[in-house]
């Protein structure tokens, strides 16, 4: 499937990264996971390559079967070394190569992800002077506002995140409770920056609530928040799958674009 062309739509050259490890602890082997009869790496790599104005989609992983799964489809895959810390190590290295101003860090079990959403996330460099953008939705729920597998963030009057936390924020003392901000973890960065990044020591704030975003905040990085009405569904356990394929064929045929 090759991405929809428009190559003056951004004013530098932006791609997507995949980051697809196999020995996942809460469930081994996710990417290769058949969702409507085609692995789940497939999907996703589908799916981001619908994006328009961008130069590809890599995706990075640290298992031959994921990579052969890959290039079977007609994607690029690159190897990358199995012990690197996190999926933005992934992305980081899989990119060193690539010639590309923007570089997206698309989870690799976001099979639903909007195209769009991604373009945006592009596009705000344009606007904006920060180095790494991210994605939150409104959420009105007070179970996940509480709960701390849910990551929260507030953001300053001009959209840069002030602060992540898997605890309620922000207390609502006085006020109505009246929803939060639920952080979507889709990430895109001015290539430039990876090398701060890379040097940046673990903090006290990554340390305490085991969110690397903390880091590039405690660092003095500025990350632009994204306000989206996309409502993640992606595959974090086996119970996910047939979630999202009810998804799929509810969209019609196998939901693709």
């Amino acid at each position: 499937m090759r991405h929809r062309s428009s190559r003056n739509i951004f004013p530098m050259k932006a791609g997507i990264v995949i980051p697809a490890r196999y020995g996942s602890s809460r469930f081994p082997g996710k990417p290769l996971v058949s969702i409507l009869g085609k692995p789940l790496v497939v999907r996703v790599w589908e799916r981001a390559s619908e994006t328009r104005g961008i130069e590809g989609v890599v995706v990075a992983t640290d298992d031959e079967r994921i990579a052969a799964c890959v290039r079977e489809a007609g994607g690029t895959a690159v190897m990358t070394p199995s012990d690197l810390p996190s999926g933005t190590d992934r992305v980081m290295e899989a990119s060193r190569d690539l010639d590309w101003d923007v570089v997206v860090n698309l989870q690799g079990d976001e099979p639903l992800i909007e195209p769009s959403l991604v373009e945006e996330l592009i596009d705000s460099f344009r606007r904006g002077r920060h180095e790494i953008a991210t994605v939150a939705a409104r959420n009105s729920s007070r179970e996940d506002f509480e709960d701390p597998n849910v990551v929260k963030v507030v953001v300053d009057g001009e959209g840069n995140a002030l602060y992540f936390s898997r605890a309620p924020i922000p207390y609502h003392r006085d006020a109505e409770f009246r929803g939060f901000l639920r952080h979507v973890g889709i990430y895109a960065f001015r290539k430039s920056c990876f090398d701060r990044i890379r040097s940046l020591p673990l903090g006290r704030l990554e340390r305490a609530e085991s969110l690397e975003q903390l880091r590039w905040l405690e660092g003095g990085m500025k990350i632009r928040v994204i306000e989206s009405g996309y409502d993640p569904v992606g595959v974090d356990v086996p119970g996910d799958v047939e979630k999202v394929e009810r998804i799929l064929r509810e969209k019609g045929g196998e939901g693709e674009a």
